[in-house]
């Protein structure tokens, strides 16, 4: 779970990045966070990634409490959560495999269970036939797979997807989202911020819209593809 219990943030140049935000996202839901250019959605990602530290009010993640959270404790914290970054971060000169292991070996995680877990979610994410391939190698939508696949790797509780679909083409945009989909459905919860307003409005769900560090929209939409579903039941 997700909680911001009236929670503002103002960095040192005194530029105000949020401003009393309220926000509960429970656990196995899937939300998208949208907003313009600078509207707050990195600052938000950073309070719950704990690079940030909330200047008033509560931020809870997976059941730890951020604002009162001792330095040690945060890598525990992260370990609860996958990031999806939009240009991938991966690491050139490791393989597809490699790449995906290299999140569980940092944690020291036992080989035996490496060997078995790495290349299950290699799977889930549909690469096993490019474990071996380097990520120059791969097209942009089969690196933010790999990214993807790294990011579940450790079972997180929480995926936060920034902006992931970002530096791929639009087709495989909506694989993306459908993968990210996928996972939600096994349970995972997954925050997805995106300005690609298209996906939003095919999938629909809970939209969060920031807008000058403030959440002026919170609903649940029906997408367009919930929409088509419908007529093609009905004929």
């Amino acid at each position: 779970m997700v909680e911001f219990r009236n929670v503002s943030y103002t960095y040192p140049n005194g530029q105000h990045a949020l401003s009393h935000v309220n926000l509960k996202i429970e656990d196995n839901e899937f939300a998208f966070v949208v907003g313009a250019n600078g509207a707050g959605k990195s600052t938000l990602i950073k309070l719950i990634l704990r690079e940030l530290n909330a200047t008033e009010g509560e931020v809870i993640v997976n059941g730890f409490n951020l604002s009162k959270m001792k330095q040690r404790k945060i890598p525990k914290l992260r370990r609860t959560i996958g990031v999806v970054f939009q240009d991938f971060r991966l690491i050139p000169n490791m393989t597809v495999y490699d790449n995906v292991a290299f999140a569980l070996r940092v944690i020291d995680a036992p080989t035996k269970y490496i060997r078995s877990r790495v290349p299950y979610v290699i799977s889930l994410v549909g690469l096993t036939a490019k474990a071996k391939s380097y990520p120059n190698d791969l097209s942009g939508g089969e690196q933010q797979r790999v990214a993807l696949a790294r990011a579940l790797v450790n079972d997180p509780q929480l995926i936060i997807a920034d902006e992931p679909t970002g530096n791929v083409d639009p087709a495989r945009s909506f694989e993306i989202v459908d993968l990210l989909k996928a996972i939600n459905e096994c349970g995972t919860t997954v925050m997805m911020v995106t300005h690609q307003h298209e996906l939003v409005r095919y999938f629909g769900g809970r939209i969060i819209n920031i807008n000058t560090g403030a959440i002026v929209f919170d609903e649940i939409i029906a997408g367009s593809a919930a929409l088509d579903d419908e007529t093609e039941g009905g004929e």
